[in-house]
């Protein structure tokens, strides 16, 4: 849902009824993640995917319904061997959607009001819908700030809530978008509730450091997927806003120094294009031992082997230095600016989703790839969207 916060946010202050279907958990080979959203008003109008076309048309009845009727309900699709073109996944996956009626009347409408107007504003923040349970708690809303604070309740025992602030807090501190399980009494035993959590964090970070010519492709592309596009450089001549106008921000400082005082998290990927030692060493020396989703460094075969042991002689560790993504990008055959930007994001998208890098056509391997299946640093489906996350 909170994918579709922009819109949404618009239509509540509007003043239109609407119902939305938010995906709860897939299982399989599935186009969306946890947190895809569609929603429908009263005139009919939709906003939003939740399987990339597969079942949008009962889907889209289905909010239809819930909008006459004001009943929350939760809907299971897959595929059908006997019919592969009846209303279901064709691909093979499986998904769980949650459509809950936003009306005037709905309870918990303020709440989800409160909820899509922060997150439409970039704030951070997670929902928590009951999405499995007694038919009386279906839907119900729980918003959740970064400070423990809350607004709503879902309507079940008092200790209901305060369990499910603190695990829907610890999602939220985390990125996360998905499900968890606790008892109807808030305690982890008796009868189970499942709680779609759903998270909204500002954009994770691309750091670009060297504004040279291939900077500026890594930017645009950076943005497109959805990241807060920082290009650093201790030349001015260089790092502009002519060169670079598409950058969110642009900082004229050493590298290193500046990567030692800014904030970086577990989605910020960083992208070394200098290749010029006396930036790259001390850059890469810290930012190999940040806890950051992904550092790369471009360079010749040569450069690579020669940067390694300038690594190796200020202290940096064989696992340090295996974290790096050296000479950076997947092997395309690029050679232009886009073309090497575009080998760079892939290799981003692969480190982050735990993809191989090789060819669909032929392979055996899911298309789709939970990267907590593949040991890598992020496990968070997506709630900003966009591998706009690397978290």
């Amino acid at each position: 849902m909170l994918d579709i916060a922009d819109e949404l946010d618009r239509w509540v202050e509007q003043g239109r009824d609407f119902a939305v279907a938010t995906v709860v958990a897939v299982s399989g080979s599935a186009p969306r993640q946890p947190g895809a959203a569609l929603a429908v008003d009263s005139h009919g109008t939709a906003i939003g995917s939740v399987s990339g076309g597969c079942v949008e048309g009962a889907v889209y009845e289905l909010c239809a319904q819930a909008l006459q009727d004001g009943e929350t309900v939760l809907e299971r699709f897959g595929y059908s061997d006997e019919d592969a073109f009846a209303v279901g996944l064709t691909c093979g996956g499986v998904i769980d959607i949650l459509v809950t009626p936003v009306r005037a009347d709905a309870p918990g409408r303020k709440v989800l009001a409160a909820a899509l107007s922060a997150a439409a504003r970039g704030k951070a923040l997670a929902v928590a819908r009951v999405a499995e349970g007694p038919a009386e708690l279906l839907g119900r809303p729980l918003l959740v700030l970064p400070d423990g604070s809350y607004e709503g309740g879902l309507g079940g025992h008092p200790e209901l809530d305060r369990t499910a602030v603190g695990e829907t807090r610890a999602m939220l501190d985390a990125g996360r978008t998905g499900t968890l399980v606790i008892g109807e009494s808030g305690s982890h035993c008796g009868r189970a509730l499942t709680l779609l959590v759903e998270s909204s964090v500002p954009p994770p970070r691309m750091i670009v450091f060297g504004a040279v010519d291939f900077a500026a492709a890594l930017v645009r592309t950076g943005k497109f997927l959805g990241y807060h596009v920082t290009v650093c450089d201790a030349r001015p001549v260089f790092a502009t806003r002519v060169r670079f106008p598409e950058a969110d921000e642009i900082v004229v400082d050493w590298p290193h120094r500046y990567l030692e005082h800014t904030g970086t998290d577990g989605r910020t990927v960083l992208c070394v294009l200098t290749h010029d030692a006396k930036f790259d060493v001390p850059l890469l020396e810290l930012a190999l031992r940040l806890p950051v989703a992904f550092v790369g460094a471009m360079g010749s075969r040569r450069t690579h082997e020669d940067r390694n042991r300038r690594l190796r002689e200020t202290g940096v560790t064989e696992l340090e230095l295996a974290r790096l993504h050296s000479p950076i990008g997947l092997d395309l055959g690029a050679r232009t600016p886009e073309e090497t930007a575009l080998s760079i994001a892939a290799e981003i998208v692969a480190a982050r989703r735990g993809g191989t890098g090789v060819p669909l056509t032929g392979a055996h391997t899911p298309i789709h790839h939970d990267a907590a299946e593949h040991g890598t640093a992020e496990a968070r489906p997506n709630a900003a969207g966009s591998l706009g996350s690397v978290a």
